[in-house]
């Protein structure tokens, strides 16, 4: 139990991860899919944050005239950056999917994937 309490964030990530996995394969409606498709995408960032900070390191930037440092006094930044361009991915993803909506909507008068489906028989 205590295991569980002191990962407390990862099990926080994996419920926003079935409730976004919920939403895209339960729901008709295209919009809450879409939606689905972000909160599922933000658990995995919110993840690799996470997995990226540790309790007391710093930063790692070297000082002047520094020669000889610890790698396990600095923290990772790689997943950091990775997830900073994963964010512009997530975003620009979610524009072209709502803009694809607006056309299926025009287009079907609908958002519901049983009408549409429907419709294109």
């Amino acid at each position: 139990m205590e295991f569980i309490i002191g990962k407390y964030n990862y099990c926080l990530y994996i419920c926003l991860m079935m409730i976004g996995f919920y939403a895209m394969i339960g729901k008709r409606n295209l919009v809450k899919k879409l939606i689905g498709m972000n909160i599922f995408q933000t658990s995995i960032i919110l993840y690799f944050i996470s997995i990226g900070s540790k309790k007391g390191a710093t930063i790692p930037i070297v000082e002047h005239g520094q020669q000889v440092f610890q790698v396990s006094q600095y923290i990772n930044p790689l997943p950091h950056v990775l997830m900073l361009t994963a964010i512009v991915v997530m975003v620009s993803t979610f524009g072209v999917a709502l803009a694809l909506l607006l056309l299926i909507h025009r287009r079907y008068k609908t958002l519901e994937e049983d009408e549409i489906l429907k419709l294109r028989r």
